[in-house]
């Protein structure tokens, strides 16, 4: 027989050995967190020292273990009451939900959901609705910081108002009290010894997926949108609280996926912040309205990844930012074996739920079971950290990553996607024979698209060869619309196809489309100069020049950054300031490819003539592409013409911007021009 722990009201209550769900509204959570009050009343409150603390109108004994407010009592529960006093102890610091934890309830488990509803309880009681001089802030991921000014008095001294006590929970002490489900108690277990279970990941993934998607959904389908008639939800980083560092890809594995599966939901109704934007905060301790204001959110999901025994528990905590109201809490346990049971039953619940939300495709998608291997799961994670990664090293460690999961399940579709990718970027950048590459890149992006056709990320990744190594413009555009009909909210996709929007000549299509990157992904430096790229293309040099350095202080290694302001600087007749932005540019070839042109408008034709020399020596190889433009610029249309063939000969990717670069502005009225286009089947 399992031994039993015994909380309050007298429940005994076993370790479970099947699948546990918790509850998920805000009442259930708040009901789970008021059982708890009585968990350690056995022993004398360790936080209590006979001070009294004053901050702004409130007074608080720890001896008597009251609260007042200008003379007038305010009432709280036990353990709300020891939350604000350590707050209160440790002012004007991050206090983390583990030092919370630990100080109130010891060794005892308690949910972090639990915690939050303390949280906003405290708030209520105080007060707390003015985002501008909140007494307790959320530091989004980390825990809370208590902002008043506190003095310390020795309480004996002090004559005491006269305030409520809060000894124990009565039905008149609590705020906003609620019957305490049956289920409440089993909240609380002891402490176990965490290790990790390999095949709880993928299933995981998909619970947590889906179950914020539902739960999410729930709240999100009765708001009130604002004038943009979009809400705004950002999914801060997975909290890796396994206490295995080495599982990190795993949590941003999660952090991209979910973002992935919330932003499919309805992006008419819902837009989902992008990953770029979002993990930039995961090693910042960054208050969560600032957060709000950066990324223009009215809602935050919180996600943390733990271990406990033989289960993988995942919390998801939604709040609004603008007053840090908690709207739910949502923690799982699952045990390793029973994993790969959840996703069907969670599908199909999610279907229930929001079906007048979705169309009958989405949500025969959402019934069906999409089982993974969990072995091939693990593997495609790292493909996945690895390629993000982006050195030649790490690429290759992806390639050998994503290949494996291939191998373990040869089903799954994303997995031969993340392999095309590698297999393409290797050819394109050199490090693969290019024909070989690109073949095996096509080959496996094929497989994905045979093994599922509504995949957003397949259709973008053939919508790439196309493009880069066809030259079938219309078949890459067709490719990336339809990546767009699939995933609307995924701002990647949507600068795909606002790059092969603008090659084909559509401007304003073109500009709508990287705006809308750019509110999908504000801190994305990418966004941000592929949006100026395209406003240099069109002529908006003055806008152009300001979005890039946008994207410059997100990020200095930004590309295209100074090449582009260099650009823009000889566009627009400056010349010497264009020198001065070439200095700043990393890349050898952009270097020797503006000197030239920089030289030439500054009518040092000697200096322009050796620095075109020079370029022709190192990269007649690889800058066919730019070699030509040096020469279109120097009003050579004869030797543009000629390197402009070698270009196509050599099916150099650079071809993809002659429609739309101003830099050929001379050879415009040339016949050639328009016989190039037509070679390269772009519209004339």
């Amino acid at each position: 027989m399992l031994p039993a722990l015994i909380v309050s009201h007298g429940v005994a209550v076993y370790p479970r050995i099947e699948s546990l769900k918790i509850g998920t509204s805000s009442e259930r959570a708040f009901g789970m967190a008021l059982a708890l009050d009585d968990l350690g009343k056995d022993r004398e409150s360790s936080l209590a020292d006979g001070y009294l603390y004053r901050f702004g109108q409130f007074a608080l004994d720890s001896r008597k273990r009251t609260l007042s407010r200008a003379d007038s009592p305010v009432s709280l529960t036990p353990k709300a009451f020891d939350v604000l006093l350590f707050l209160v102890q440790n002012p004007n610091r991050l206090v983390t939900k583990e030092e919370l934890l630990q100080a109130v309830w010891g060794d005892t488990f308690v949910e972090e959901g639990n915690l939050t509803q303390y949280i906003s309880h405290l708030r209520k009681a105080l007060g707390d609705n003015s985002e501008d001089d909140r007494l307790i802030v959320t530091i989004a991921r980390k825990g809370y910081q208590f902002t008043a000014r506190v003095a310390v008095a020795e309480a004996a001294a002090i004559a005491k108002p006269a305030s409520v006590q809060v000894p124990g929970i009565t039905e008149s002490s609590r705020v906003d009290a609620r019957p305490i489900p049956e289920y409440a108690t089993k909240e609380a277990v002891p402490k176990a010894q965490r290790r990790w279970r390999s095949g709880a990941a993928a299933a995981v993934s998909t619970f947590i997926l889906t179950a914020a998607a539902c739960t999410s959904w729930r709240h999100f389908a009765g708001i009130k949108a604002p004038r943009s008639q979009k809400i705004m939800l950002a999914v801060l980083p997975f909290e890796n609280l396994t206490g295995d560092p080495n599982k990190e890809y795993l949590a941003d594995g999660l952090t991209e996926e979910t973002i992935s599966h919330l932003g499919r939901l309805n992006p008419e109704q819902l837009g989902v912040i992008a990953r770029t934007s979002v993990m930039g905060y995961k090693h910042k301790d960054e208050r969560l309205d600032q957060i709000g204001r950066d990324l223009s959110v009215q809602y935050v999901l919180e996600n943390s990844l733990r271990e406990s025994g033989s289960h993988m528990r995942i919390t998801a905590q939604l709040i609004q930012v603008k007053d840090q109201t908690h709207l739910w809490a949502q923690d799982n346990d699952y045990l390793a074996k029973d994993i790969l049971n959840v996703q069907d039953d969670v599908a199909k619940d999610v279907a229930r739920e929001i079906r007048v939300r979705l169309t009958s495709r989405q949500q025969a998608e959402l019934s069906q079971s999409h089982p993974v291997n969990p072995e091939a799961f693990d593997a495609y994670m790292q493909g996945y950290y690895f390629f993000e990664r982006d050195t030649d090293k790490d690429t290759e460690m992806a390639a050998k990553h994503y290949e494996r999961a291939t191998q373990l399940d040869p089903s799954y579709a994303l997995a031969w996607v993340g392999l095309s990718r590698v297999r393409n970027w290797q050819a394109n950048a050199g490090l693969i024979p290019a024909e070989d590459g690109h073949r095996l890149a096509r080959e496996a992006v094929e497989r994905a698209l045979a093994l599922n056709p509504n995949l957003a990320e397949a259709h973008v990744q053939m919508g790439r060869i196309k493009q880069q190594v066809d030259f079938d413009w219309a078949g890459a555009h067709a490719s990336f619309q339809r990546a767009v009909a699939l995933d609307p909210g995924n701002p990647e996709v949507v600068r795909m196809a606002a790059g092969s929007t603008l090659m084909l000549g559509r401007f304003d299509e073109a500009l709508q489309l990287h705006r809308r990157a750019v509110d999908l992904d504000p801190l994305n430096a990418d966004s941000w100069e592929s949006l100026g790229e395209t406003e240099y293309f069109t002529g908006q040099l003055n806008q152009a020049a300001a979005d890039v350095k946008k994207g410059l202080e997100l990020s200095p290694d930004a590309w295209p950054g100074p090449s582009l302001l260099s650009q823009i600087c000889m566009m627009q007749g400056r010349p010497q300031d264009a020198l001065s932005e070439i200095e700043l540019v990393r890349s050898d070839l952009m270097r020797a490819f503006l000197y030239p042109m920089a030289y030439y408008a500054l009518g040092r034709k000697k200096e322009s003539d050796a620095a075109l020399r020079e370029l022709i020596a190192k990269y007649h190889e690889g800058g066919a592409y730019q070699i030509a433009e040096v020469y279109a610029f120097r009003n050579q249309s004869d030797e543009a013409f000629e390197w402009l063939d070698r270009a196509f000969a050599q099916r150099d990717s650079g071809l993809v911007g002659t429609k739309v670069d101003p830099l050929w502005k001379s050879l415009h009225h040339d016949p050639r021009f328009a016989a190039l286009l037509k070679k390269l089947r772009l519209p004339t």
